[in-house]
């Protein structure tokens, strides 16, 4: 059975029935999912790839998972994985989605666990909102407005956070935003921009 076909289906069905509502990137809630601190970074024009990153907390009493998401800007959205393997930084793919532990909290933050926005049709730009679709096992499925934040963000800035206070970043962020590029030239099979 196609996985991915269905749950394209199924988000198709509730996007035309109107049965998905956007939200901004303030906090939502979701079941029993709060979601908050959604942003993205602004990219180079000719990109192939960018990152979406959030909190997602569980207040419920039941584990839940982030199974899917999309974007009208870009081809494909993965959700992703980053850990170290030895002295490697490995980016992966989470075929199964992200579990969210009942009574936890997960974040998807530069470095770490991350949505991967794929063949983006279009630049992101600072100061912008974009709209993401993401979809959970139990809670359903809610589209949410992620803050385009300056290129070296690590953190949206409404936490108060300057993002453009260290000029020099930190080596996990640079490591980060180099396996994207990669990567990206690797699914299109360009060079990096």
């Amino acid at each position: 059975m196609k996985t991915p076909i269905i749950k394209a289906a199924l988000l198709a069905i509730a996007l035309l029935t109107g049965s998905i509502a956007p939200t901004s990137a303030a906090d939502v809630t979701l079941g029993a999912l709060t979601l908050s601190g959604a942003f993205t970074r602004a990219t180079l024009p000719n990109a192939p790839v960018g990152g979406g990153y959030l909190t997602i907390t569980n207040t419920g009493t039941e584990d839940d998972r982030l199974v899917a998401a999309t974007a009208a800007f870009a081809g494909d959205v993965q959700i992703h994985e980053m850990k170290m393997e030895g002295d490697l930084l490995r980016m992966a793919e989470l075929a199964d989605g992200l579990p969210i532990p009942a009574g936890e909290t997960v974040t998807l933050a530069p470095g770490g666990y991350h949505l991967m926005f794929m063949q983006l049709g279009e630049a992101l730009v600072e100061g912008t909102e974009v709209p993401v679709t993401l979809t959970f096992e139990k809670a359903g499925t809610i589209e949410i407005m992620l803050a385009v934040e300056g290129i070296a963000a690590r953190t949206p800035s409404a936490v108060g956070q300057d993002m453009h206070s260290d000029m020099h970043g930190d080596m996990h962020g640079d490591m980060h935003d180099a396996d994207h590029s990669g990567h990206g030239a690797a699914m299109s099979g360009e060079a990096p921009q």
